[in-house]
């Protein structure tokens, strides 16, 4: 069986709850009222960046639009564990990974300051092999260099490794680094491509789907 490595956001845990509730927070504080849950929860995947976009309807290089991201950040940092948890069919799948001795990991674009504290708050840094966040390499997926130095930190070859996520751009790193890719259809998936056109070698549509993958 290859080793397994995870995106955490929208795979391993969902942070939708507490993401979707920081921009929500912020268009209370401004006397909007709330969006629907399911239009903040599509762009998770893009973080502040993305939240902000939904929230407020700017992006990168509009005025205002660097403060509201700062914002966003900070509140979030607030509110990491309010109502984010393992996905419960995710436990299982964990479980049994390390039931069997199977070495697992953790490879995110989320920055330190808010993983290491979620990851802890959630006891995964106790059991993850691994862990890689945005800022531990010099560049962030899609680029390779996070999966490539997963694997040099667990002593494996790239080649003996499959990457699950719920993003193009796992797929697109996880390709790039040679590995085996899993794309994880109970995640957030985004508002652009079709999860069917992303490339990956599999389509899991709920976690137990993942074994299949592995052998």
């Amino acid at each position: 069986m290859k080793v397994a490595l995870f995106d955490l956001d929208g795979t391993v845990v969902d942070s939708a709850p507490d993401l979707a509730g920081t921009a929500n927070d912020m268009r209370a504080a401004r006397r909007l009222s709330p969006l629907p849950y399911a239009d903040l929860r599509c762009m998770v995947g893009s973080g502040a960046r993305g939240m902000v976009g939904v929230a407020f309807g700017l992006g990168p290089g509009d005025d205002g639009f660097e403060a509201l991201k700062d914002e966003f950040l900070d509140r979030y940092q607030r509110r990491l564990l309010q109502a984010t948890t393992v996905f419960p069919d995710m436990e299982p799948v964990l479980q049994r990974l390390e039931a069997e001795g199977r070495p697992w990991g953790i490879v995110t674009n989320k920055h330190a300051r808010f993983a290491l504290p979620l990851i802890e708050g959630l006891g995964l840094h106790r059991r993850a092999a691994v862990q890689v966040y945005g800022d531990t390499t010099p560049h962030a997926k899609p680029h390779p260099e996070p999966l490539l130095e997963a694997a040099r930190r667990l002593g494996v070859a790239p080649a003996d490794c499959v990457y699950v996520g719920d993003d193009l751009r796992d797929v697109q790193a996880g390709r790039a680094a040679g590995m085996r890719t899993v794309a994880a259809a109970w995640g957030y998936l985004g508002a652009g491509e079709a999860i069917e056109a992303w490339g990956a070698d599999g389509i899991a549509t709920r976690p137990e789907d993942l074994w299949r993958h592995w052998a």
